[in-house]
């Protein structure tokens, strides 16, 4: 029986080495790794002079801004961004981040080595003409503020399994969608940075929609661009 039992065992060992290694050592080639496990492994995330975490690279990707111009992650090479996820109709927490945004681009503005990048997570919506008009409703001036679209399937991949924000169609809440209302911040190398909180553990992102994150992430930034 025990015999059996060892076969049995080993068995399993095979077979899930043959599903499983190949997939994960792709993970790791990719770098794909790092957007699945972010919160996990937080003890191999490095912590800059100034403080900041590196947690790992932002998610790449690549979709139409305001302007009906093509906008990928490699636009904000050599740049600090902030990114979130939004929708122009919203009527609960976008017009927050909008305004809290945009105070964001009024402290920077006029730096070309600072950008935001807002993705719109309702693009059958929110064309590129509805967000040229939106950009101007809220007071978007810096050229380096992109307002993105694209197809559905692929900005929700970006939110929810890219950068692990979540996003998602919901018809019984108010304007059909619900998402976070988080800020991500980007360094110039393309890397996902935070501060600790105050117990000593990465926050990972910023909220948006409080004082407390909007100033957290001016100070934040302002260290970045120093590096």
């Amino acid at each position: 029986m025990k015999n059996k039992s060892y076969i049995g065992l080993s068995f399993i060992i095979l077979v899930f080495g043959i599903i499983f290694i190949p997939k994960i050592i792709n993970r790791i080639k990719s770098g794909s790794v790092v957007q699945g496990d972010r919160i996990d492994a937080v003890s191999n995330h490095k912590t800059a002079e100034n403080g900041l975490l590196t947690i790992g690279p932002a998610p790449s990707f690549e979709l139409i801004d305001q302007n009906n111009e093509k906008v990928s992650n490699e636009t904000y090479k050599g740049k600090v961004y902030v990114l979130e996820f939004f929708f122009s109709t919203c009527p609960s927490i976008c017009p927050i981040m909008n305004k809290n945004m945009v105070s964001i681009q009024n402290e920077f503005f006029g730096n070309p080595n600072f950008g935001i990048a807002s993705i719109t997570i309702n693009p059958d919506y929110d064309t590129a003409a509805v967000l040229k008009e939106h950009a101007a409703l809220i007071g978007v001036k810096s050229s380096n503020w992109h307002m993105l679209t694209g197809n559905k399937e692929y900005i929700f991949d970006i939110s929810n399994k890219g950068f692990n924000i979540y996003a998602g169609e919901n018809n019984k809440v108010a304007g059909g969608f619900e998402h976070s209302g988080l800020f991500a911040l980007i360094d110039k190398e393309g890397n996902i940075r935070c501060r600790k909180d105050k117990f000593g553990n990465p926050i990972l992102y910023y909220d948006g929609l409080e004082k407390a994150g909007v100033k957290a992430i001016t100070e934040d930034i302002k260290k970045l661009l120093n590096e």
